[in-house]
């Protein structure tokens, strides 16, 4: 691996981290909230320029980028990325885990838009994957983010 690729490889991971920092806050201030938006995109830009990187890492750029924009209150960037994690899971034939968190990004994205029907779709799609997880942690764990989305 080259310097460069090694770079850009570390630089997405420690934009993925401090995405989440700003994600487990209580509160954000508007700054917080655009240095957030900055950083999901900063992530997935640098994945993408790992010569190695795979349909697994863009998929979870994608996805982060959806809950980023749930979590500013911007519904139609989250569903926007939210298809696109689901597109790539789907193309590339990803783990049901990697699905399900697009139905579940796709879920709380509209739920923001008020797009009740297409949210239930998502959900039930969503529960379905989860029914095909084999670790009973992950399974958990996608659950219990589907519980969080009203």
């Amino acid at each position: 691996m080259t310097t460069t690729a090694l770079s850009h490889k570390q630089l997405a991971v420690n934009c993925f981290n401090m995405v989440w920092d700003l994600l487990d806050l209580a509160e954000r201030t508007k700054e917080e909230e655009e240095k957030m938006i900055h950083l999901a995109h900063s992530s997935l830009w640098h994945w993408s320029q790992v010569e190695d990187h795979t349909a697994k890492n863009l998929s979870i750029g994608y996805w982060q980028l959806s809950r980023v924009y749930s979590t500013v209150r911007l519904g139609e960037r989250a569903v926007y990325y939210g298809n696109r994690c689901l597109e790539v899971s789907l193309e590339h034939n990803i783990e049901p885990f990697y699905i399900g968190y697009a139905y579940e990004a796709l879920c709380r994205a509209y739920a923001l838009l008020g797009q009740t029907d297409a949210s239930k779709k998502a959900y039930s799609t969503a529960l379905e994957y989860v029914q095909q997880i084999v670790d009973e942690n992950s399974k958990e764990m996608l659950v219990k983010d589907l519980q969080t989305i009203k």
